[in-house]
């Protein structure tokens, strides 16, 4: 079991107060980064967006171990699988709806649209 977790008899695990800590230490410093390097303007576009989106993914996975208290355990299998399940569900509501935008706007285009 990990060191920063204590087990009860039903086999829940309790987080310490220093793994909270530790979490929220992290929180803030990866909110931190991306607002000082846009706030700065220190790059371009180009290079913030993805900055910023990889340490918002970083961010979620922080908030997963620290907060919710997943981790690899068997006790956490069902609960692993739901949050595996859930990740499906919205990407696939994400990247279809982002489909049918963009095919929505080609065909809306007015220099696309047959002449009668």
């Amino acid at each position: 079991m990990n060191d920063n977790h204590n087990a009860n008899a039903s086999g829940a695990s309790h987080a310490t107060v220093k793994s909270y800590l530790t979490g929220f230490v992290l929180s803030v410093i990866l909110t931190a980064i991306p607002f000082a390097l846009v706030m700065t303007h220190a790059a371009s576009a180009a290079i913030l967006i993805p900055a910023v989106i990889a340490v918002g993914i970083v961010q979620i996975g922080v908030h997963l171990v620290y907060f919710l208290h997943m981790n690899r355990s068997s006790s956490q299998l069902w609960n692993n699988a739901a949050f595996a399940f859930a990740v499906i569900v919205v990407g696939i509501l994400v990247i279809g709806s982002l489909w049918i935008m963009y095919h929505l706007n080609m065909n809306m285009m007015p220099g696309m649209m047959p002449v009668d």
